[in-house]
């Protein structure tokens, strides 16, 4: 695009030159030169396979590929996956250091811009190429350069994904992503321009390159303003087809092959068609009976006059544009450079007044069948202006003979045109322009053959022109929507639906190699279908043939056909299906079939297609390749039809969104504008075990992109409110997340319930209250992949119109869980956005900005000392069950006042369960809580009261209430029941993988223990940490306890496995104050092995057991105990002191009080142990359950736990406390 700018330094790479605002950049001719010299000399020191022609020229010289190194190869293949520091060959330059193009990986979180993951590997550890992050409003351009290679063939493509997202909404601009190729000379031309879409997705493209016969460079270009880290990126580059032609074993042209001078092989067609095939120009020569025109030197015999004010120009890209590389074609065809001539028409810059532009031939002589006149032309139908173009004969009539449609993309396509007619014509040549932002249509290397003979005619005279064709009978969104809008189905007529009687032609070929698709047609037999047959391009590419635009569509929207891949070779090739999408561009194959389906021509078999829900326009294809095209193969289709695809049709469930997934999703369906699909599992449901459930699976190296979503059909609007029960599985170290989410009519979405982390091998059961609507909704069940090493499950979703049970686990997220404040000061549901100053700046679940929680404001301006906030809880329904309540919460600042739980009764009494009153820093705390109420309804109340703080504030979030009891504080974890108090660090920072649960008898990915220590057999629990492929070696899993109190000797004992290949490391620590002492490393191998560690601290502190991934094996933690105050020779260090009351107030009274309490406690552990003989033989499986729990009608006490004066004292000796001696106090 540029020329040589004087002034730039002179130096082998591109030099960035201030001219205003105006930039290029440019290359020293003779610095090239310099380089090649430089190469050929180095070369001729070298071996011979390392000359310099031999070079970066796709071909094999040295047998280890030394001659291919850096430029493009990767020891395999001319592939670059930038996994390799050395990124074969390419390299960044800049405008300025503030963009450039950086090799990176995602890192151990999501990333808030750029992919979640390369293309490659589609993990956290794999590289590509992204852009660095630019905070500027003037323009900055960051460059992609490939190594110096030597020439290409006409052939060469570069493919690639490439990725582009406007992640901070601050607009990609018009040209944030293109390639141009530079050559000795200076000269740039452009090559290709994608859409400048906003996706958070890899997209696939090919770069059409052409034929270089000199040395060049190929530049990537990013230009932008402000804009966020990697939000443009490449990755997965791979040539195709670039080496030239080589000379045949045995140098002999097998039959319609011609020899070029090289000895290398062309077929016969490819004579005299204005491209050099041969490689060294050969197929051009001898040609001079050819009427040729490259409009380097003027228009030839072509007339641009026209009575349309819509003209062709002759033109070449430096009169277009050398700055803006959406304008023009970007390089002609026949120099394949900026400054070769083409013709172009486009729209002018005063704007559209009439949509087509034609030029014309000189008069022509007569031809006939044995001797027609043959016209091959090369055309550039680029972006979405470019609406056609067609080839007619004008002679007595002005009729088509030719046309190709639409938009090809950026590139030159051969077309080949023939004409037979007795009389005198011309040729007329019609371009159709649309009115839209950018594209064109450009003309060039039109070659007419021998029998195209001159006429010395000047008037030019036109026959008579065909009708023109009927305006459209409905809007164009409209039209192929597979909704009947006009009389006799006319929109719909030609959408390619063979059940229609012109539905067959709706299919039109977008082939651009030498494979193309072609409509048959026998009226008489009644017989139509599409076939491959040789088509005259030049790319190496598959036939393609397309729909018009298609959709909107529904969920449930099919497509059938019949499809014959016949012959007697025994493979004959490959048919698919594709879906390109009007905004998403090209998507996946939806369908695949290779080898064959018969040696008989009509050995047909069936196929029946899920389209499914569409919410873009869009158009299907059929891309396919033969392996040998002749007699003696097929590649056919027939009998397409569409069903059920009108965008408002869906069809009735029995069961509505209650499924189990044995049979179908039911009323749910696959979004078609995410990152990939939901999955039918067998063997592994919660239903029944052996059957069908729904699932991502995160280990999948298939699986690429952030997010995979499954939709309801539309709900309509109710009274009341709706319940969405569910049983799920978030597991694996690496997993990520699984929402329920809630779309309203105008595309709103709001988080319901939101998990993860590692959650255990085993399901769990949610009840996910859905709010009243006013309008109809859908449901959504979303799982983001912020990992790479795990799976994510759903079965048995139920959906009810009655309001849910009340949650056991409560996250806060979309919703308050029923949770209502009961006081003049209110509890607030905010997120470290809207929280301001006062609360915490991340929640407890998602470790986020944007997660929720519940906080009051402790200052004294808004809770005055002694003042209360009260966050009540709907009401639970009694249980015989002893049952335990865990809850993060966060306090800070001067004086945050008190945090006290209580469980209320039905009859308004009310028993405090925890307490506390300290300023924990900025870190969230779990505290927990037994529950035994009996059958006593019953609510939990969270007060806080006020101390006079400043700039304070408590708040709660992830309220679990798990069927078991709070284990007790000198007991061991055996895993049976859950992790206990033991939780995975949701700090990142510190721990990017999880901890995860799970049994021999339900693992089915993992290597683990042969059994677990607890029970010794596969039923048995334990925690693990694997080493998989999938997530980064050295990277951390971190389990934590419950804060502790300071001790002068608490005895850890647990049980590690550790595989004797593992190269897995576990560190036992404890984190007091933000650092991280060591207690011990675990190093052996083998079976399981008891450690037994002494801890003493001065401070407060946590246990930490962290696993360091490895490259292979695992880690195992079972039978976990630890003894407060009790070392390891169990000996009392610790004596138990009663708390400090805070107080004082009271005197006698308060004395007397704590005797009636204690008298009390002795009747209710006399009672609890009566009891506990009576139950200690019942107990229930792991996870959730629906088991129903007979209550003790003849009790109507409450037992609940004992009130701790301190966090870590909360809740570890069930206490009944009779209604006589209960605490008392105002509800």
């Amino acid at each position: 695009m540029s020329k040589v700018s004087a002034g730039c330094e002179e130096t082998f790479r591109f030099i960035w030159c201030e001219r205003g605002r105006k930039k290029m950049f440019d290359l020293r001719s003779s610095a090239l030169i310099v380089l090649l010299t430089l190469q050929w000399a180095a070369g001729s020191s070298a071996q011979p396979c390392q000359a310099p022609a031999g070079r970066c020229n796709f071909v094999q010289d040295c047998p280890d590929w030394s001659d291919e190194q850096n430029c493009g190869y990767n020891g395999k293949g001319f592939v670059c996956d930038f996994e390799d520091e050395g990124m074969c060959g390419w390299a960044g330059e800049s405008s300025s250091g503030d963009y450039k193009w950086e090799r990176r990986q995602r890192g151990e979180t999501v990333p808030d811009s750029g992919p979640s993951s390369d293309y490659t590997t589609g993990t956290a550890m794999g590289w590509f190429m992204g852009v660095s992050a630019l905070k500027e409003e003037m323009l900055h351009t960051a460059l992609l350069i490939s190594p110096v290679i030597n020439q290409t063939s006409a052939t060469c493509r570069l493919h690639l994904r490439y990725f582009l997202w406007d992640s901070g909404h601050t607009g990609l601009g018009s040209t944030p992503l293109w390639a141009s190729i530079l050559y000795p000379d200076g000269g740039e031309a452009v090559v290709w321009r994608p859409e400048a879409s906003s996706i958070r997705a890899w997209r696939e493209a090919l770069i059409f390159l052409g034929r270089i016969p000199s040395a060049f460079q190929i530049l990537l270009h990013s230009q932008r303003s402000v804009g966020q880290r990697g939000d443009v990126a490449i990755d997965q580059l791979e040539f195709l087809d670039c080496a030239l032609p080589s000379p045949l074993p045995g140098g002999n042209c097998s039959a319609g092959m011609v020899k070029c001078n090289n000895e290398a092989c062309v077929e016969e067609r490819q004579l005299c068609d204005g491209s050099d095939d041969c490689g060294d120009g050969s197929d051009e020569h001898n040609c001079t009976e050819y009427n040729r025109c490259d409009f380097e030197d003027g228009l030839c015999i072509w007339d641009l006059r026209s009575i349309s004010k819509l003209k062709w120009v002759r033109t070449n890209q430096e009169q277009i544009s050398n700055m803006d590389p959406l304008k023009g074609p970007g390089r002609d065809h026949s120099k394949n450079t900026a400054s070769g001539y083409f013709l172009y028409v486009t729209v002018p810059d005063e704007g559209l007044s009439t949509d087509w532009a034609s030029f014309q031939s000189h008069h022509l002589e007569p031809t006939n069948s044995s001797h027609p006149c043959k016209m091959v032309m090369y055309t550039h139908q680029f972006g979405p202006r470019s609406g056609g173009l067609t080839v007619m004969v004008a002679d007595q009539y002005i009729y088509p003979v030719w046309e190709r449609g639409g938009s090809l993309g950026d590139l030159w396509v051969k077309a080949e045109v023939e004409i037979v007619t007795n009389v005198t014509f011309q040729i007329l040549i019609m371009a159709a322009i649309r009115d839209f932002a950018y594209g064109g249509i450009a003309i060039d290397s039109i070659v007419l053959s021998p029998e195209c003979r001159l006429l010395d005619v000047v008037n030019i005279s036109f026959g008579i022109p065909p009708k023109p064709p009927k305006n459209p009978c409905a809007e164009p969104d409209k039209m192929c929507d597979f909704h009947v809008d006009c009389e006799g189905a006319e929109d719909e007529a030609k959408c390619g639906d063979f059940s229609y009687a012109q539905g067959s032609s709706g299919w039109t070929d977008t082939s651009l190699g030498t494979q193309g698709w072609v409509l048959y047609q026998n009226s008489t037999a009644k017989e139509e279908y599409l076939y491959v047959a040789k088509a005259p391009g030049q790319q190496l590419t598959q036939a393609q043939t397309r729909t018009p635009l298609l959709g909107p569509t529904g969920p449930i929207c099919s497509m059938s056909f019949d499809y014959a891949l016949t012959g007697n070779p025994s493979y004959i090739g490959n048919l698919s299906v594709r879906v390109i999408d009007s905004v998403m561009g090209m998507g996946p194959k939806l369908w695949e079939f290779n080898s064959k389906t018969g040696t008989e021509a009509e050995e047909w078999q069936h196929a029946d297609i899920l389209i499914g829900f569409r919410k873009h326009r869009f158009q299907l294809a059929f891309e396919a390749h033969a392996q040998k095209l002749c007699p003696c193969t097929k590649i056919k289709v027939k009998n397409v039809k569409f069903t059920n695809c009108h965008a408002g049709y869906y069809p009735f469930s029995p069961t509505g969104l209650s499924c189990n997934f044995e049979e179908g999703l039911c009323g749910w369906y696959q979004d078609s504008s995410d990152n990939f699909d939901w999955t039918v599992l067998s063997g592994m449901d919660h239903t029944i075990s052996v059957g069908r459930s729904l699932v991502v699976d995160m280990w999948s190296p298939s699986l690429h992109g952030l997010f995979g979503r499954l939709i309801s059909f539309p709900q309509s609007p109710g009274p009341k409110d709706y319940c969405l029960s569910f049983f799920y599985k978030v597991y694996g170290p690496n997993t990520g997340t699984l929402n329920v989410k809630l779309t309203d009519g105008k595309g709103y979405e709001m988080v319901l319930w939101t998990h993860s982390g590692a959650h255990g091998n085993i399901w769990h059961e949610a009840h996910c209250p859905v709010p009243q609507q006013i309008s109809k909704f859908h449901l959504m069940f979303e799982a983001v992949r912020s990992g790479y090493d795990g799976l994510v499950a759903i079965d048995d979703v139920a959906f009810s119109d009655n309001p849910c049970s009340i949650p056991r686990v409560c996250s806060f997220e979309g919703q308050q869980c029923g949770y209502t404040s009961s006081s003049k000061v209110l509890w607030l549901h905010l997120n470290g956005y809207t929280s301001a100053s006062n609360g915490p700046k991340t929640d407890h679940t998602l470790q986020t900005e944007l997660g929720f929680y519940m906080v009051v404001n402790t200052s004294a301006s808004v809770l005055p000392s002694g003042s209360t906030a009260v966050l009540t809880s709907l009401v639970h329904q009694g249980a015989a069950r002893t049952e335990c309540l865990h809850f993060w919460y966060h306090m800070r600042g001067v004086n945050p006042g008190s945090l006290t739980v209580y469980v209320k009764t039905v009859k308004g009494e009310r028993v405090k369960i925890f307490t506390s009153s300290l300023n924990q820093g900025d870190v969230w705390r779990l505290g927990y809580a037994n529950i035994s109420t009996e059958l006593e309804d019953w609510q939990l109340e969270f007060e806080v009261v006020g101390a006079g703080g400043k700039d304070s504030h408590i708040a709660i979030d992830d309220i679990f209430l798990s069927h078991y009891p709070c284990e007790d504080q000198g007991s061991k974890c055996s895993m049976e029941k859950g992790m206990c108090s033991w939780s995975n660090t949701q700090n990142t920072t510190i721990g990017t993988l999880d901890w995860e649960l799970t049994s021999v008898e339900m693992e089915r990915h993992y290597p683990i223990p042969p059994e677990d220590h607890t029970l010794g057999t596969e039923k048995g629990h334990f925690l693990f940490f694997p080493s998989s492929n999938r997530t980064e070696v050295s990277q951390s899993a971190l389990l934590l306890s419950p804060h502790l109190p300071p001790t002068k000797g608490t005895c850890l004992r647990f049980w590690v496995y550790k595989t004797q290949s593992s190269d897995c490391r576990l560190h036992v620590s404890r984190l007091s104050g933000g650092h991280f002492i060591p207690l011990a490393d675990t190093e052996f191998g083998g079976l399981w092995k008891r450690f037994d560690i002494n801890i003493t601290s001065t401070e407060e502190y946590q246990i930490v057991f962290e696993g360091v991934k490895g490259t292979a094996g695992v880690i195992a933690l079972d039978d976990i105990e630890y003894t407060i105050g009790i070392n390891c020779a169990n000996k009392v260090t610790d004596p138990v002191k009663p708390s400090p009351n805070r107080n004082n107030a009271g005197g006698i009274a308060a004395t007397v009080i704590v005797l009636l309490l204690l008298i009390g406690t002795l009747v209710a552990l006399l009672v609890f142990y009566l009891r506990t003989r009576q139950t200690s033989n019942s107990s229930s499986g792991p996870g959730f359950s629906n088991d129903i729990y007979e209550s003790d009608l003849t009790q109507d006490h409450v037992t609940v736990a004992q009130a701790p004066n301190h966090p870590m004292a909360a809740g570890f000796n069930n206490v009944s406390v009779s209604p006589t001696t209960r605490e008392r106090e105002a509800a």
